[in-house]
């Protein structure tokens, strides 16, 4: 039997060695949970219609009021936002809170270069490292942890993130951000690093390199590592976890509702646990918005139940994926995401970057290139390979090659402006790029990404 003294929950059914970081919390009563939603929800909704004049007429214009909100099974009654939406309100539209009360901001690329800006008050930080404390934890992370954070840290919600939730558990703490990956594992070896989080192509990239200094899994102490930021396999879990003599586990997030820590994996890894107390979790049909039932495979939608400064309610995330109750082995009591097993959009993730084909395009027409283009996203050892073909007229590519190549430099060096990731361009010939029914194919995805 397994008891927990901070919480008055008895069972015989829990792995034993499993640890929370709020046991009252994770492994509540399902009717708590909800109850707990059922009041966030209530005053969120009003919140938002009181302090965000964007979803206010929005849901004007539904015919809807905060008090036809009662329960999160009136939840289907509110509008839907969307990335459209975030861009139309950049920068302040969605903001619920005076700046003044606004101790952060947060921000991922945005689909025409309009980025997208998330803003926190403190205690909207606090509850987001709650969140990403309780990932740590339930990868196995004590206050006796060395915790090596490896994601990018600024802007990208990654770094900062996992940072403080390993602050919460109580590890020493390395921000190391990524990057100087030599250095990386010199620090990794001699301050004995047992946590790892990156995402999982630089975790295999550590791995090899690893290996090219001449070490081996047994020269280090990592036990876990905590991945996310970009699709990854049950094979590249595996290589993972083979090369560096750990157990890899999962992390779900997006900026837009706090960043990583809106979901992850717990011992039974089946599965990434939702945080139901901050966050209330649908799946639609990505074509009607008909909310599905459990089990279904649908679009992933969510409503941020006691953010304040970035309130959204009823995000599309554009993730495929089935929501499950089934009980877990671990004793947490959270329903559970799958894997994303796709977009409903035409988003691709290269690198742990979102990467739209429009930001491609609006790029090409400020550059005076025209709209013929193909992208190619591929995958070498663990590493996301980025190349873009544009067509150019007959004058353009009569140029010398000296002058391509410096046409392709500076198109390249503007895209990784728009982008964040240095793709390569290769300027081709009109008509060069094959054409299906008289439209060329945008993407062309050659990366093997299904588990």
């Amino acid at each position: 039997m397994w008891y927990d003294k901070n919480v008055e929950l008895y069972r015989e059914d829990v792995n034993p060695m499993e640890r929370y970081y709020q046991p009252e919390i994770e492994c509540a009563p399902v009717e708590k949970i909800k109850e707990w939603q059922n009041e966030k929800l209530v005053r969120q909704v009003r919140h938002v219609y009181d302090n965000v004049a964007y979803y206010r007429k929005l849901m004007e214009e539904k015919g809807v009021t905060p008090d036809d909100i009662r329960s999160t099974d009136d939840l289907y009654k509110l509008p839907f936002l969307t990335k459209a939406d975030l861009r139309d309100a950049y920068p302040y539209g969605l903001l619920a809170k005076p700046l003044s009360d606004c101790v952060r901001i947060q921000s991922t690329s945005g689909t025409t270069g309009k980025r997208v800006v998330a803003f926190y008050t403190q205690k909207d930080v606090d509850l987001w490292e709650d969140c990403c404390a309780r990932a740590i934890v339930a990868a196995g992370g004590t206050n006796e942890d060395v915790c090596q954070v490896c994601y990018g840290y600024g802007l990208f919600t990654g770094g900062p993130g996992l940072h403080g939730g390993s602050h919460k558990v109580g590890c020493l703490t390395l921000p190391m951000s990524s990057g100087n990956t030599q250095r990386q594992i010199q620090f990794m070896l001699d301050l004995q690093s047992t946590i790892l989080c990156c995402t999982p192509s630089y975790a295999v990239y550590i791995g090899e390199t690893l290996r090219e200094m001449g070490y081996s899994k047994e020269d280090i102490h990592l036990k876990a590592g905590i991945f996310g930021a970009e699709p990854w396999t049950q094979e590249m879990r595996r290589d993972i976890e083979n090369s560096l003599g750990i157990k890899a586990y999962d992390i779900y997030g997006l900026t837009e509702t706090s960043g990583p820590g809106v979901s992850f994996e717990c011992s039974e890894q089946t599965g990434m646990h939702i945080n139901e107390d901050h966050f209330f979790a649908e799946i639609i049909d990505p074509e009607t918005g008909e909310v599905l039932p459990e089990g279904s495979k649908g679009e992933l939608v969510f409503t941020s139940l006691d953010k304040e400064a970035f309130p959204l309610l009823r995000y599309r995330t554009r993730d495929i994926c089935v929501l499950s109750r089934k009980k877990c082995s671990c004793g947490r009591t959270h329903i559970k995401m799958s894997k994303p097993m796709g977009r409903s959009d035409d988003m691709m993730i290269i690198r742990g970057v979102n990467v739209f084909p429009s930001q491609i395009e609006t790029v090409l027409l400020k550059q005076g290139y025209t709209s013929n283009y193909q992208i190619v996203v591929d995958r070498v050892g663990s590493t996301d390979t980025f190349d873009v073909y544009v067509e150019v007229t007959e004058e353009q590519f009569a140029d010398t090659v000296r002058e391509l190549t410096l046409r392709e430099e500076e198109l390249s060096g503007a895209m990784k402006l728009m982008l964040g990731i240095n793709p390569k361009v290769h300027l081709v010939q009109p008509k060069s790029i094959a054409r299906s029914e008289g439209k060329a194919v945008r993407v062309v995805d050659k990366r093997k990404l299904h588990d």
